[in-house]
């Protein structure tokens, strides 16, 4: 499995990791989340499904022995699904103390994005992926959607998955 970790696992001071975000991209759209926390870059290991559980999660992942649940993060935003590439990859985060595979189209890079170069996002619509976005980030000629990954699952679905045996 082609694995890669964090190469700041040996920085002692966390300000270095200060207003930086890891970007990917779904379609052509560029999203971000504070790189505090990921915990590792994965290319797309085998998913093994879970019957009845809702379409965004798409299963889980055996990690070194650990059992790790897997959202496509396309269909958690209702976009349509694509099929999986040789750049789709999974991002493995943590939150809350529990970790989460998040299927994306492709990793792009880790950048600084200073406070005076976010904006809170404007409130459009009521779309279920509106919860998700809190600000957008400016950085040169580009904007980056920044996620909360905190909101990525509501508190029913987050207590679902830490019931998936081995997690």
């Amino acid at each position: 499995m082609n694995t890669i970790s964090k190469s700041w696992d040996t920085i002692e001071d966390e300000d270095t990791m200060k207003d930086l975000y890891l970007c990917f991209s779904l379609d052509e759209r560029f999203y971000a989340f504070e790189v505090r926390y990921l915990t590792e870059i994965l290319a797309l290991p085998a998913i093994t499904t879970i019957p009845g559980t809702a379409d965004f999660l798409k299963g889980v992942i055996n990690i070194r022995g650990k059992i790790i649940p897997v959202m496509d993060v396309r269909l958690r935003f209702d976009m349509p699904f694509q099929p999986y590439h040789d750049r789709t990859c999974v991002l493995l985060v943590e939150l809350e103390g529990h970790p989460l595979g998040l299927i994306v189209d492709k990793v792009n890079d880790v950048v600084k994005i200073p406070p005076e170069n976010i904006d809170l996002a404007p409130k459009i619509g009521e779309s279920k992926s509106s919860r998700f976005i809190y600000a957008t980030g400016r950085v040169g000629d580009t904007v980056k959607i920044l996620i909360n990954l905190q909101r990525l699952l509501t508190q029913e679905e987050s207590h679902m998955i830490q019931d998936i045996p081995g997690n």
